[in-house]
């Protein structure tokens, strides 16, 4: 098979990790995860965003440098990783040597798109973004606002983002950039109808020093926004290494609704500045509700994933937010939402399905499974939910089959065959099931990995292998 390459946007890291950077690891996890198990070599990258003003304030206040902060919170994004049982194969940092190296050779590479001018208008520290003055709103302009803009003159180098226009429209219209899904397309391209406007993409040093320093101009530093777009191929060795000739363009670049704009418009610029081909698609993600309100740490209403992943482990963890979060709209967690879903769902449904199977074969052929029949359940709907990256529809396919094994279980009655003595259809019998179970395997393979791997080995010898304790004990609600 071709390779796969897929990213997810790299994590700003002025605060902590939370559920919204944890859903994203997981929906390109999936897909990467898919991609092995079809055997295409494959590269699942992501990373950390470590330039800026936010990081420089950040590291002040708390009294260390910025390279002990960005040090610090790029280790917890790295343990949330492992906490999630997330298979990337790279994680870049944008204070690597590497990546600013390759950065400069990408803005060398773009001079002619480059131009020295003056800035006047206003910045939000708070998104380290540059706001045009029909984007500001009027209330942030003012200086008592908790969330003022700063009203910014200074000399800027810019990229002419005005010339690319029509350009990214007739890639979006001709799919050769696929947005996913089509809500996010349309508002890429009503964006586009208006025209887009060039860009700031440096900040003076005396104003910054915490940047990659601009080529040929001691006196700049390159903006944040613009550096970190250049992740996503300074990671693979562009221009030279083959990593970058073998799996550039990627084919799935997973990111947040609120930084579309930078990656449906100013990063597919870019790359044609470059003369690089575009990514095949870009999936934008909603954001993640808590009972029904945003969360916010200024009214306390957050919820870290290290809290539930202590309460219930990574594969519930990982079940809900990529089932229960719709995959292409907003979604919201609550904690009586979520033990719903894992006593009802993986408890009663497919931890039950396992537990029946193991003890009707133990009770009855003594462990012996026999020939396993191989599956013949249509699996369409399942790969074209990925191909489309709807993790909840994925989901959905595999528990219709799980709810019509409990349903075939229910109706075959195995404990009546085995009381009417009828051996050979008692054996046929359990041993669907125990093929059932292991195309469940197979499918939930990229989404629960670990629950997977335990059914695998409970039946995939010919012989049940029970485990401890049930797949997903049932908790107190």
């Amino acid at each position: 098979m071709s390779n796969f390459y897929v990213t997810t946007s790299i994590p700003y890291v002025n605060g902590e990790p939370h559920v919204g950077h944890a859903l994203e690891f997981l929906q390109a996890d999936v897909l990467a995860r898919y991609a092995r198990q079809r055997g295409a070599p494959t590269i699942f990258s992501t990373g950390s965003d470590e330039h800026g003003t936010k990081v420089a304030q950040t590291a002040e206040k708390l009294g260390k440098t910025p390279r002990e902060f960005v040090d610090e919170v790029s280790a917890k994004f790295k343990e949330l990783l492992t906490d999630l049982n997330i298979s990337n194969d790279r994680f870049i940092r944008t204070t690597d040597k590497g990546h600013e190296q390759r950065s400069q050779l990408i803005w060398k590479a773009l001079k002619d798109d480059i131009y020295k001018a003056k800035y006047t208008g206003w910045y939000d520290v708070k998104q380290e973004e540059f706001v045009s003055e029909s984007q500001a709103d009027p209330e942030r302009k003012k200086p008592d606002h908790p969330q003022a803009y700063q009203k910014i003159e200074e000399e800027n180098y810019f990229f002419r983002l005005s010339k690319y226009t029509d350009r990214i429209r007739d890639a979006i219209e001709k799919g050769e950039l696929n947005i996913l899904p089509v809500t996010r397309r349309n508002e890429t391209l009503a964006l586009l109808r208006e025209g887009l406007e060039d860009i700031s993409v440096s900040r003076p040093k005396d104003k910054l020093s915490w940047g990659i320093p601009v080529p040929g101009d001691k006196t700049q530093v390159m903006y944040v926004w613009f550096e970190a777009l250049m992740n996503y191929i300074t990671v693979l060795g562009y221009p030279e290494h083959d990593d970058f000739k073998d799996y550039w363009p990627a084919n799935v670049q997973v990111i947040g609704k609120d930084i579309s704009r930078f990656h449906t418009a100013i990063w597919p610029a870019m790359l044609m500045g470059l003369g690089q081909p575009l990514p095949k698609t870009v999936y934008v993600h909603g954001f993640i509700t808590l009972n029904g309100e945003k969360m916010s740490k200024s009214i306390g209403n957050v919820v870290a994933p290290a809290e539930i992943l202590a309460k219930h482990g990574v594969d519930a963890f990982r079940y809900y937010f990529l089932r229960h979060i719709p995959s292409y709209e907003d979604g919201d967690f609550s904690w009586e939402l979520f033990e719903n879903a894992y006593n009802n769902e993986l408890a009663n449904e497919l931890g039950n399905a396992v537990q029946r199977t193991v003890v009707m074969i133990q009770k009855y052929q003594g462990g012996l499974i026999g020939d396993i029949p191989p599956s013949e359940h249509d699996i369409a709907g399942y790969n074209a939910a990925l191909e489309a990256c709807q993790f909840d529809r994925a989901l959905d396919e595999v528990w219709e089959k799980v709810r019509g094994l409990n349903q075939y279980i229910d109706e075959a009655k195995p404990w009546q065959i085995a009381k009417d003595g009828d051996e050979e259809h008692l054996r046929e019998v359990l041993a669907q099931q125990a093929s059932d179970l292991l195309q469940i395997a197979e499918l939930l393979e990229p989404f629960l990995p670990d629950t997977s791997a335990k059914i695998r080995g409970i039946f995939n010898e010919g012989i049940v292998r029970p485990t401890e304790t049930t797949l997903f004990p049932k908790t107190e609600q």
